[in-house]
């Protein structure tokens, strides 16, 4: 938000509380803007049972359901609705771009495609972009701060095979891919990830070697089975998903490569 407004734009959020309102409510807050940017979205890497699997869907469906509603009741409508999918709509079998139409076929994916049929019905009436992210690196939060630790202390190591695709962006250009597309006011689908195809094994050698840590601990599939039950394919699994059409519209990644965004993630001092 803060980058929003540094470009000169007021922000209003929309909490939870929100969405447990009439919907006529948040229509109204909907008609007072010109970019709707939906960001919601429980934690995936969880135990799954079949309540959380609900609040999975719900977070992530359900809410975009009534932010199209919301625009469809909305006196003004909004210029553009951003809304946000991941890459695990993919297979994980091969490298893919927008233009890729295969989906996966397990829940996560699933969910993925319902989130953005939502997203989509907003088409009558507005421009819709759905930013399909990868890992999201950043310094204060999600899954970077969580693997510093065991990697600084030597205990580090790829997850199971490490062949499974790692499809990932530094936080600074998710944050410009936001503006750009903004700025640029364009709408369709987008892969949020670096131009650069990694897997599990090649983001934790570069880790590892960032660090000046060795990474010999594998941490085993069936292990985290235990741990996350059905929930462990968040880590087991993964996707290579490339930024073609950003690039074609003439984004720049500030981060493109894995040791360079590790590098400053891990010892620049400045805020993110």
């Amino acid at each position: 938000m803060s980058a929003l407004r540094q470009r000169n734009h007021e922000v209003t959020t929309i909490g939870r509380t929100d969405f447990e309102k009439d919907i006529k409510f948040l229509a109204e807050k909907v008609s007072h803007a010109d970019i709707v940017i939906h960001l919601a979205g429980a934690p995936i890497v969880a135990r799954w049972t079949e309540s959380y699997k609900k609040t999975i869907v719900a977070s992530r469906i359900l809410t975009t359901r009534m932010i199209s509603q919301a625009i469809e009741m909305a006196e003004s409508k909004p210029g553009l609705f951003i809304s946000t999918s991941a890459v695990g709509i993919y297979p994980g079998d091969k490298i893919y771009t927008e233009s890729n139409t295969a989906h996966g076929t397990d829940f996560l994916s699933q969910v993925c495609i319902d989130w953005e049929a939502e997203a989509l019905k907003s088409k009558a009436f507005t421009k819709v972009a759905i930013f399909r992210l990868g890992v999201v690196l950043s310094r204060d939060g999600g899954a970077l701060p969580k693997m510093l630790l065991p990697f600084k202390t030597g205990l580090g190591g790829r997850i199971a095979s490490g062949r499974q695709g790692f499809s990932w962006i530094h936080i600074q250009d998710l944050i410009n891919a936001y503006l750009f597309v903004i700025e640029q006011n364009i709408d369709g689908i987008f892969n949020l990830t670096s131009p650069e195809v990694t897997n599990n094994a090649g983001f934790t050698k570069a880790l590892a070697k960032t660090l000046h840590r060795p990474a010999l601990l594998p941490v085993p599939a069936f292990a985290l089975r235990l741990i996350y039950g059905e929930g462990a394919v968040t880590l087991t699994s993964g996707q290579k998903a490339i930024p073609e059409r950003l690039q074609k519209a003439g984004f720049m990644f500030q981060f493109p490569e894995i040791h360079e965004a590790l590098r400053h993630l891990t010892k620049s001092k400045q805020h993110i």
